[in-house]
């Protein structure tokens, strides 16, 4: 077998990526619905609901720990790694989001700054506690059943 065929058969690779993109795609969709506008920009954007982030990371250590078991040093690792990437998530990324949204208030105040921007900061980077539990839910969920 050669390295692309053990990479593209790994589970622990195509799991988590697929869920990443129906993730992605279901937050297009829901957009649509929402706004009647169609926005692929959200199939890379981040943010928003539920954490694709957090549901990667749960499903890659659930099959981490079904595969290697619970109590070896990777699924350790996977795990604590997976904490990181939503505490990341619902706190810096989302800190950072909101300070976007402030500047760029702050830029189209007219009067008070003189700042000429190209274009708006990213606003949505983050996410609430809440998007992080429903994607780490999710996250366990798919890594349960594959």
């Amino acid at each position: 077998m050669d390295l692309f065929e053990q990479f593209i058969t790994n589970k622990y690779v195509y799991i988590p990526f697929l869920l990443w993109l129906c993730i992605q795609i279901f937050k297009v969709i829901w957009e649509l619905v929402e706004t009647k506008k169609l926005n692929f920009k959200r199939i890379m954007g981040a943010g928003g609901m539920p954490s694709s982030h957090s549901a990667i990371v749960m499903a890659l250590s659930v099959l981490i720990g079904k595969g290697e078991g619970f109590n070896s040093p990777i699924f350790a690792l996977s795990l604590v790694f997976a904490f990181i990437v939503m505490y990341d998530a619902a706190g810096v990324r989302r800190a950072a989001g909101k300070q976007a949204s402030l500047l760029n208030k702050l830029i189209e105040t007219p009067g008070l700054s003189g700042v000429q921007v190209s274009e708006k900061l990213v606003e949505v980077l983050g996410h609430t506690p809440f998007q992080v539990f429903v994607g780490a839910i999710l996250g366990i969920i798919v890594g349960l059943i594959f």
